[in-house]
C-alpha cells in the first residue's frame, strides 16, 4: 500500500464535501477523506479536495461502476495523480442493485471494470474495492490495494481479514451519531439502519456476519442497530470504531451523522488521535 491513510479518516457524501471540509478534517489531524455517495468520474470534487489541503490524503467510497465509464475514471485518476502525486486512492464498486437497471453478473463485471483500470495504468496500490462479500473480497485482494466494506460491523472485519489475509488493505466504513440528546441520536440511527436494510447486498451481508433473519426485519432489531450504527458517549463510540481495528482492519473512516458533525470529528479525534 503505497497511498498513506493513516488509521482514522472522515466519509462524507460527495453532496456535503467542499474544500472547507477538506482542509478542516486534514486540520483535525484525520489521515484520509473519503468522497461517498458515487462521485462523478470526472473526480473534479477530489481534485478541489486535494487543492485545498497539503498532506491528507483523498479517497473515493465509491466511483460506482455503472455510472462511470472505466475510460473516464482512469484519464481522471491520471490528471489527478499528475497534480498531487500519491495523495489519493481511487475507491471503486457497483452499488447496489435497487439503484441501477442495468445491474446484472456483478462479479464479473466488476473484473471487467478493474482489468479495464488496469490496461489505462491505474496502478492496483492505488485502488481500493468495495467489497462486502467472499467473492469480491477475494478478488480485491487479488487485483487492488484491498477493500472498503459499509454498513458493516467488526465481525465483517475479522471475517474479511481472514479472507483476504495479511497485508491487504481493509478500510471499514463506521457510523456514529455524535449526539447529547440520546434518544434523537437512537432516532437518528434507526432511520439511518432502516435504508440500508432494504437493500439487498447489505441484508445478505450482515446474515453472512451471523445475524439472524429477524434482526433484519421491521427497521432491524435494537442490538442489529447499536452494532451497525454506534450512539451513546465518545467513549463508547471511540471503542466501537477502534473495536474494527482490534478485528483486523488498518484503517476506519467515520461517518457521522450527528446535529453537529464537525464537532462530533473534533471530539473522537481526542480520543482516537
Amino acid at each position: 500500500m503505497t497511498i498513506d491513510i493513516g488509521r482514522f479518516g472522515i466519509w462524507k457524501r460527495a453532496a456535503d464535501v467542499t474544500a472547507g471540509l477538506a482542509s478542516t478534517v486534514e486540520e483535525i489531524g484525520y489521515g484520509a477523506l473519503w468522497i461517498g455517495g458515487s462521485p462523478s468520474g470526472d473526480l473534479a470534487i477530489v481534485e478541489e479536495a486535494l487543492a485545498a489541503t497539503e498532506t491528507i490524503s483523498i479517497a473515493t467510497g465509491i466511483v460506482n461502476m455503472w455510472r462511470e465509464d472505466a475510460g473516464t475514471v482512469a484519464e481522471s485518476f491520471h490528471r489527478i495523480e499528475k497534480r498531487h502525486p500519491g495523495r489519493f486512492l481511487l475507491g471503486v464498486g457497483i452499488g447496489h442493485p435497487e439503484s441501477t437497471s442495468e445491474y446484472r453478473n456483478p462479479y464479473d463485471t466488476m473484473v471487467e471494470y478493474l482489468a479495464r483500470l488496469h490496461e489505462a495504468d491505474v496502478p492496483a496500490d492505488h485502488l481500493v474495492l468495495a467489497a462486502l462479500g467472499p467473492k469480491a473480497l477475494r478478488l480485491s485482494a487479488e487485483r487492488t490495494a484491498g477493500s472498503h466494506p459499509y454498513f458493516t460491523t467488526p465481525r465483517h472485519t475479522r471475517i474479511a481479514r481472514e479472507i483476504v489475509g495479511a497485508g491487504v488493505l481493509l478500510a471499514p466504513e463506521q457510523t456514529v451519531v455524535v449526539d447529547g440528546d440520546a434518544d434523537r441520536a437512537r432516532d437518528t440511527a434507526g432511520r439511518f439502519a432502516a435504508r440500508y436494510l432494504g437493500l439487498v447486498n447489505y441484508r445478505n451481508s450482515l446474515l453472512r456476519e451471523g445475524w439472524d433473519q429477524a434482526d433484519l426485519d421491521a427497521g432491524g432489531s435494537d442490538r442489529l442497530i447499536d452494532g451497525v450504527v454506534l450512539t451513546g458517549s465518545v467513549d463508547h463510540l471511540a471503542a466501537g470504531i477502534t473495536a474494527h481495528i482490534e478485528a483486523g482492519a488498518d484503517h476506519v473512516c467515520i461517518q457521522d451523522l450527528g446535529p453537529d458533525p464537525e464537532s462530533g470529528y473534533r471530539a473522537l479525534a481526542e480520543v482516537l488521535l
